[in-house]
C-alpha cells in the first residue's frame, strides 16, 4: 500500500480562513464535533476530491 499526499494541490480550498476547516498538505480531513453533530463542510469535500484526483493519477501511473 503507498500514500498519496494531497500536497498543495488543494491548497485554494485549504488556506482560507473564513471557515474552520481541517485538512493538511497530508491529506484531506475535517474537524468533528464529539456528538457528530458536524458534518464535513463543502471546501472540506472538495479537498477530498483533489486528494482523490491525486491518488488516481499516481495509481494509473504504477498500473502503466
Amino acid at each position: 500500500m503507498i500514500y498519496v499526499p494531497t500536497g498543495y494541490a488543494a491548497g485554494e480550498v485549504m488556506f482560507g480562513v473564513e471557515t474552520a476547516k481541517g485538512g493538511s498538505p497530508w491529506g484531506a480531513g475535517t474537524l468533528a464535533a464529539a456528538d457528530g453533530s458536524r458534518q464535513p463542510s463543502e471546501e472540506e469535500l472538495a479537498a477530498v476530491k483533489v486528494q482523490a484526483k491525486v491518488f488516481g493519477e499516481v495509481a494509473k501511473k504504477l498500473a502503466a
